[in-house]
């Protein structure tokens, strides 16, 4: 299993507190309203209590969003190898479609999340995510939304409840984790993206990626990632209410 990364900053942290004074973070009831997400860039997808715990104000001071380490005692996360799950020999030979097509065949109806993009987008998310790892994410489930914490710690991303982020921290375990698989980006300029879902009771194959679509959209879509970047370095200004509405969600 793979725990959350203990580097939270200060700042990050303030901003999720943040979120939870203003009433954003807890499941929400309402009649649900219609939405949509403009997913800029697209990537290529072919597949069909309210008491903040003490623990949780002491992470402020844990370090830097910008070190590499994760929580102490924590093996750093190892990619399932991509000679394990595809034949490489015959992946030289495929066009970057042929195999981007292959990839997501291979892992539909096996409980994992297949798509695929350039390697151009693939180095601005992790250009980006080196200095603003962390996010929140509204997800819609039923009549209300739920908010997900967001770390990219590249060439992985990880999403949590936000809930059992601030009640276990550094202990906190993934609901998903994403792995970008890097091997054909000189030959081929193709990304391949395996997501796992961790807990299938908390999040469905469908929510899985749309979680994964718009996590990636606000890292490469330039407006969208003004909102990260306030998230991570301008806490004061930052409002999850403007979250709300780039997704055309409503405000609770």
């Amino acid at each position: 299993m793979h725990h959350l990364s203990r580097s939270v900053s200060k700042r990050t942290l303030s901003s999720v507190l943040a979120c939870y004074r203003n009433g954003f973070s807890s499941f929400s009831m309402a009649s649900r309203q219609p939405y949509r997400s403009s997913i800029l860039p697209q990537i290529v997808d072919k597949s069909p209590r309210d008491a903040i715990p003490s623990d949780f104000l002491k992470w402020r001071s844990l370090g830097s969003v910008r070190t590499s380490k994760f929580a102490s005692g924590f093996t750093p996360l190892k990619q399932k190898p991509l000679d394990s799950i595809i034949d490489l020999e015959r992946a030289k030979h495929k066009s970057a479609e042929e195999l981007a097509e292959i990839w997501d065949d291979y892992h539909l109806g096996r409980g994992h999340i297949a798509a695929s993009m350039k390697a151009s987008l693939y180095k601005l998310l992790e250009q980006r995510a080196s200095s603003c790892r962390y996010f929140v994410i509204p997800l819609w489930k039923g009549s209300g939304y739920t908010t997900m914490f967001v770390q990219v710690q590249a060439p992985h991303m990880l999403i949590t409840g936000l809930e059992d982020y601030k009640a276990r921290g550094t202990q906190a375990m993934p609901y998903f984790t994403v792995t970008y698989y890097t091997k054909f980006t000189e030959s081929k300029d193709l990304v391949l993206i395996r997501g796992d879902i961790v807990f299938t009771s908390k999040l469905t194959d469908s929510e899985a990626t749309w979680l994964l679509e718009t996590a990636q959209s606000f890292y490469l879509n330039d407006v969208r990632y003004k909102l990260v970047e306030r998230f991570n370095k301008e806490t004061r200004e930052f409002e999850f209410k403007d979250v709300l509405q780039t997704l055309e969600m409503p405000i609770l």
